[in-house]
């Protein structure tokens, strides 16, 4: 079981909210999102309710102001923890929505999509093993994307409002 805390000022200050799962909508809890202390679990944060908008991913430690967790504002509406890691990371990947055109599968972290993909266009993926996190520029930089095991037939399946994707890398910590 895991468990985070999320206050409204930095530095661990103002009103806080406790969570130990999911929880699709924080708004009632807090205004506003400053700084987090994860005690246990790894989790993903989300910009807007229903695990929507831009996602971070927290490791247990602490984070006393939103830039410590590449935060684009002090805004968090829901969070979700990850579960338990499985014994293997597999995904394919797919240049067009619906698993169409060019394909490569990656079991390994890869720090420069263009340059091993030859694009940088990512519109559709199937995760079969594993967690991932897909990056908007190269070196794991940018927004942040967090997908399960399933199939994501277009890029806006998992939150991005484009196909571009620079790096990616599996999820292999959950402390």
């Amino acid at each position: 079981m895991g468990k985070i805390i999320f206050y409204e000022d930095r530095n661990f200050q103002g009103r806080h909210y406790e969570c130990s799962s999911d929880c699709p909508e924080m708004q009632n809890h807090f205004s506003r999102c400053n700084s987090i202390r994860v005690e246990s679990g790894c989790w993903v944060a989300y910009e807007k309710p229903n695990y929507a908008g831009y996602q971070y991913m927290l490791h247990k430690g602490e984070y006393p102001d939103y830039q410590r967790w590449a935060g684009f504002n002090d805004c968090i509406r829901s969070c979700r923890m990850v579960p338990p890691l499985t014994a293997s990371e597999k995904l394919t990947i797919f240049e067009r929505s619906d698993f169409g055109g060019q394909n490569m599968e990656l079991m390994e972290d890869c720090p420069d999509l263009n340059e091993r993909f030859h694009t940088r266009d990512i519109s559709s993926v199937n995760v079969m093993e594993g967690y991932w996190m897909l990056h908007e520029h190269p070196n794991y930089r940018g927004r942040q994307y967090f997908l399960r095991p399933g199939e994501y037939r277009r890029h806006s399946e998992w939150g991005s409002t484009s196909p571009t994707i620079g790096s990616l890398r599996r999820v292999t910590e959950l402390n």
